[in-house]
């Protein structure tokens, strides 16, 4: 099969999977309410753990990680090093603006740690760390995002010099996820971005 042909169906799987919008599944199947409705309308992690506690948090969390996760060894494994590159934004982009949610999705974060696992393994999980550190000591979810988008950047030029579908693959990921919080970043300049309870539900 012709390598551009592969790479099209590539992206075109990965935007579906990306699509799929595991804290509407969940919380329309198990709460009978639509997340759009709820919060900060946004169809997030984020927003079901607020919304509805830790337990459907995770849970959408591990549905988006392994949608990313995903998206990634199918393009890696039909596409090689570009097909993964490729997949791996087009899974973000899916998330963010789901076909199946009229374009609007959310931030994408759980998402690009799946995808972020494949593409740099090692950085990613002490980056996770690092992330979640931060949110547990500010109680801020958006500034330990924002940071491990920064640092995930940072770190693919580090690891993998000479290699520019490696480090432009990540940069647009975490592009994409530092324009999906712009919001946030407006309410954290004025100092009144939401804090996370740590407490469970």
């Amino acid at each position: 099969m012709n390598e551009n042909l592969i790479l099209v169906l590539c992206a075109v799987i990965a935007y579906l999977l990306g699509s799929i919008s595991f804290s509407y599944i969940f919380t329309k199947k198990i709460r009978h309410e639509d997340i759009r409705k709820k919060g900060s309308g946004n169809a997030g992690t984020t927003n079901v753990l607020r919304s509805y506690g830790w337990g459907m948090g995770l849970l959408v969390f591990a549905g988006d990680v392994l949608k990313g996760l995903l998206a990634a060894l199918i393009g890696l494994h039909f596409g090689g090093e570009i097909g993964l590159c490729v997949a791996g934004v087009f899974a973000i982009v899916g998330h963010n603006y789901s076909c199946f949610l009229n374009f609007k999705g959310g931030k994408g974060i759980a998402a690009t740690i799946g995808v972020l696992l494949i593409i740099q393994t090692i950085p990613t999980l002490i980056i996770f760390t690092i992330a979640i550190i931060i949110v547990i000591s500010t109680k801020i979810m958006s500034i330990g995002s924002i940071i491990g988008l920064i640092l995930s950047a940072v770190a693919a030029f580090i690891v993998a010099p000479g290699d520019p579908y490696h480090y432009i693959a990540v940069l647009v990921i975490a592009l994409l996820g530092i324009w999906s919080h712009r919001e946030n970043i407006e309410r954290l300049i004025h100092g009144n971005e939401r804090k996370l309870s740590l407490s469970k539900k």
